[in-house]
């Protein structure tokens, strides 16, 4: 499948820019596949407004692979989304794929059998492969479907990519976008520069995964050289485990700095949201713990809404950090108003009705 042959309203949105939450993983106590509050979860980013849905990533943790709930995970969210979307709303589907090259191409078939739009690459499990090697990995995946990079933190298991090899990625003509995750200025420059590079700018479109970062790097203008013309590159969406929580403000907050940068009109107040929605990101993703506890982090925000029933993970020793429970009560309390807590208490037995 190329990107060609996409729903033109689907790759419009792609390339305008949207919000889409990577998606977490319900259990329950048994640490058994929960479907109802599965679909729950994807019912309340859809009614939040989110442009899409990155599932199989991730906040969904890689370790469904073993479990055998890559597909059912991934089939439900695309069922559910067809379920409770009106026919005409685009929705951007996109499929985690991880592993070595014949791991990630059948992950590949996998997504593209179930209806989902691209492919977005871990390259994780490539660690120590040269640059050649990674880019024939890639176009192994881009000959199945419409590829998304990830540029994966090194911290929870990414590698380093330099300039060079975003360059030699951003050239293979089934990519479509980047998600820029490695919570680093310098290496989302390598990406930028990478892209600008290869002239695929109009082609393949940003994405922040800079949960650090969220709003300036949606607010400023990236200016890099290419010989000797100025090259202007935006991030236009978010594909961030961040707006897996609170998602219907951080859609309101997405068409506000959206809006502000149309306009060239970008006020203090929205400046210094950056570091408030940082603030909030610190205490999620467990940053005084080296991001130990990023995803129960997240996890919890959901079950002190009741979307989740608790707050487990595949590895029981993945949870809560000492002081994480604490410091997430902070920010709750402190940015009380990014919250989407009266949203979610409105509306939460109908998306838990079977």
């Amino acid at each position: 499948m190329h990107w060609s042959e996409l729903n033109a309203d689907v790759l419009a949105l792609l390339r305008r820019g949207t919000v889409i939450p990577a998606h977490p993983l319900a259990l329950d106590a048994a640490r058994r596949f929960d479907a109802r509050r599965q679909r729950a979860l994807t019912r309340y980013y859809l009614d939040a407004g989110a442009g899409g849905l990155a599932v199989g990533v991730h906040s969904t943790q890689f370790a469904i692979r073993e479990r055998g709930l890559y597909q059912p995970v991934l089939r439900a969210a695309a069922e559910t989304a067809r379920a409770w979307c009106a026919p005409n709303r685009p929705l951007v589907m996109i499929a985690g794929t991880a592993g070595r090259t014949a791991q990630a191409v059948a992950e590949a078939q996998v997504a593209r059998a179930e209806g989902y739009h691209a492919a977005m690459l871990s390259l994780a499990a490539m660690k120590g492969a040269s640059i050649d090697e990674l880019v024939a990995h890639c176009r192994a995946v881009a000959d199945v479907m419409p590829l998304v990079g990830f540029y994966l933190q090194p911290a929870v298991g990414g590698i380093a990519l330099p300039a060079e090899f975003w360059r030699r990625f951003a050239e293979i003509d089934n990519v479509v976008a980047i998600k820029i995750a490695p919570f680093d200025r310098y290496k989302t420059l390598d990406v930028v520069r990478g892209v600008a590079a290869a002239r695929a700018e109009q082609r393949v479109t940003l994405y922040t995964g800079n949960d650090d970062h969220i709003v300036l790097d949606l607010l400023q203008p990236f200016v890099v050289k290419r010989g000797e013309e100025a090259v202007t590159v935006r991030i236009r969406g978010g594909l961030l485990g961040h707006w897996s929580v609170w998602t219907q403000s951080a859609v309101a907050l997405f068409e506000r700095v959206r809006a502000a940068a149309a306009a060239g009109a970008v006020d203090a107040e929205l400046l210094a949201l950056d570091s408030r929605v940082t603030d909030c990101n610190s205490a999620f993703f467990d940053v005084a713990n080296a991001f130990a506890g990023c995803i129960p982090g997240c996890h919890e925000v959901l079950r002190r809404q009741g979307l989740l029933e608790g707050i487990w993970c595949l590895d029981p020793a993945e949870t809560l950090s000492p002081g994480q429970a604490e410091e997430i009560t902070r920010v709750c309390r402190e940015h009380a108003d990014l919250a989407d807590d009266t949203f979610v208490a409105a509306n939460l037995e109908r998306w838990l009705a079977d």
